[in-house]
């Protein structure tokens, strides 16, 4: 039965695939619409579902029905193309639109001006011909694939507001219209492509290559190749690959950039990692538990993209505006053509009362308003540091009256530091001298916290010998002619730890600190609490946003609730 199940998923899994196309070309959101539609209607496709933010294309379809050549040369004639995984664009690909639009902008500036200047009207003429060719280019052929599509939308009415504006003798106003219209789809472009290429850095946080055993031997293959049960070796200081669990091996791994957690977690064979996450000083061997696209750090660049492609309140008005306006407008003015005549007016007359009409309605501020406010508001966020995904949460910031923070690296500077030195013998700077002889061995976040504190405070120190790691505890080491012991309190198993000692302790973890016991031939010498700090400005920032009218603060965190509810005194923060 094994067998004959093996044989069947085998057949199936040949037989249907599943493939995530990226999409160049797409310069309007009609445009994922007439692929998507071409597509499904080709027998063999079961999905095909194209984001225009994204610039990707879903695609599940039958191998016995339909080759995938023959998909890709659909796209191609439909005035696409397929881009390869790592491949970009080139230059002029990326800013094709915006170029277009620049050349529409000089030709007609310079036709503009040799009219001005009494030349002959064929120079004039060509030059704005020229500025019509280059504004409308992109226009005409997302308006040719709406037709088809047998919708009529801004770019419709934009070409037969030009083409009306030519017929009056009115070429200037013809190509101030395209060019305007251009330059607006160009900067939407730009404002999409420019978040796109924030998630596609979120993806990148993934490592490309796992090192696997299999068969005995450890081989090099790439991430979306691994299958569950795989098992892949993370060495010291390398991102982990996959979600999985931990097969083999003791280490401390720094989950901050998926899980947010401000102190690096303990894993021992059995729990759980995620890929992306930064494997301490001890090396792993991880048994692949999801696949690549299955990943947490997946889901998230998945949400994040999906929530890129939201629309603003504003433009989704526009867009419903555009379905009734635009064929509204287009029969209006069939009907100033036709039926004057039909009371004894000239046709003439009717026809430049029509044109003067469409070229009036023509909606070209609608169509570039919210986008060029968009971008704006977007590349001004962004010079402060601040990354918005759309148009949609841009807009919604004027009405907000709650605002939800991470806090590791957003209110706190998301690196531990040393908060308490409590000494039982000799000073703080004793203490804090042997614990960094030590610790300055070591690459561990909380090791680098203890040296940075001493060195601040002006500590020397000669070297410590015979430094023994002892994973997810801490160190043993020789100093000063003494046994030395730095750790948690799981390092001091077995031993009789002082109630003093043992208080302190669980003072400091009560307020959300992680302890470092530290103690020399037997003696205890004494405790040092560390955590993330609060980011200077922090506490400001939070009051100014109450004064202007947020009446709710949330604080978002991946660290358990032991070690986030203290964050909020820090911040003395007010929900």
């Amino acid at each position: 039965m094994r067998e004959l199940a093996q044989a069947a998923g085998a057949k199936i899994g040949n037989r249907f695939h599943h493939e995530n196309l990226r999409i160049d070309g797409m310069d309007c959101p009609t445009c994922a619409t007439v692929i998507e539609h071409a597509l499904q209607r080709m027998d063999g496709v079961l999905e095909a579902s194209v984001s225009y933010a994204a610039e990707r294309l879903h695609l599940e379809f039958d191998s016995e029905k339909i080759e995938r050549a023959a998909i890709l040369r659909r796209i191609q004639a439909l005035g696409y193309a397929v881009l390869e995984e790592g491949r970009e664009a080139g230059w002029f690909a990326e800013h094709r639109e915006l170029i277009f639009s620049g050349v529409a902008g000089l030709f007609l500036l310079a036709g503009w001006l040799v009219g001005l200047a009494g030349a002959p009207r064929g120079l004039s003429l060509g030059l704005l011909l020229s500025s019509y060719a280059a504004g409308g280019f992109y226009t005409l052929r997302d308006a040719w694939q709406s037709l088809r599509s047998r919708r009529f939308d801004i770019d419709t009415l934009m070409i037969v507001a030009a083409a009306g504006a030519a017929a009056l003798g009115a070429w200037e106003e013809g190509a101030l219209l395209l060019f305007l219209f251009s330059l607006g789809h160009a900067l939407e472009h730009m404002a999409m492509d420019r978040a796109r290429k924030a998630i596609e850095a979120l993806a990148e946080l993934a490592p490309k290559t796992a090192i696997v055993q299999r068969d005995g031997v450890e081989i090099e293959v790439r991430v979306e190749e691994l299958q569950r049960g795989d098992r892949v070796i993370v060495k010291p200081g390398q991102r982990i690959p996959a979600d999985g669990q931990v097969a083999s091996g003791d280490s401390a791994v720094d989950q901050s950039p998926v899980t947010g957690e401000s102190m690096p977690v303990d894993k021992q064979p059995g729990d759980k990692v995620f890929a992306a996450t930064v494997n301490g000083e001890g090396a792993l061997v991880v048994e692949v538990t999801r696949l690549a696209r299955e990943s947490t750090l997946a889901r998230m660049v998945e949400m994040v993209a999906e929530a890129q492609t939201q629309k603003s309140p504003t433009q989704r008005f526009t867009d419903r505006f555009e379905r009734i306006f635009v064929p509204a407008v287009l029969v209006g003015v069939g009907l100033l053509i036709a039926l004057p005549p039909l009371f004894g007016f000239p046709f003439a007359e009717s026809f430049y009362r029509a044109m003067a009409v469409l070229v009036a309605a023509s909606p070209c501020a609608l169509a570039i308003a919210t986008p060029s406010a968009v971008l704006s508001g977007i590349a001004r966020a962004a010079r402060g540091g601040v990354l918005i995904k759309g148009g949609a949460h841009l807009e919604n910031l004027g009405v907000l009256t709650a605002i939800a923070f991470d806090k590791t690296g957003t209110l706190t500077v998301g690196k531990p530091a040393v908060t308490d030195v409590v000494a039982f013998s000799g000073n703080e700077e004793r203490l804090l001298t042997v614990t960094a002889a030590v610790e300055s061995r070591s690459a561990h976040p909380l090791a680098q916290a203890v040296v940075a504190e001493a060195k601040r405070r002006g500590l020397t120190w000669s070297e410590a010998g015979e430094v023994e790691a002892v994973t997810g505890k801490g160190l043993r080491a020789e100093f000063g002619g003494q046994k030395t012991a730095i750790g948690n309190a799981r390092l001091f198993e077995g031993e009789v730890i002082p109630e003093v000692v043992l208080q302190q302790a669980t003072r400091l973890e009560a307020e959300g600190k992680t302890t470092m016991l530290i103690q020399a031939d037997g003696q205890f010498l004494g405790v040092l609490g560390m955590a993330d700090t609060p980011r200077e400005g922090v506490r400001q920032v939070l009051e100014r946003l109450r004064s202007i009218g947020i009446r709710k603060t949330i604080m978002l965190t991946g660290d358990n609730e032991r070690v986030g509810a203290p964050s909020l005194t820090r911040l003395a923060w007010t929900k």
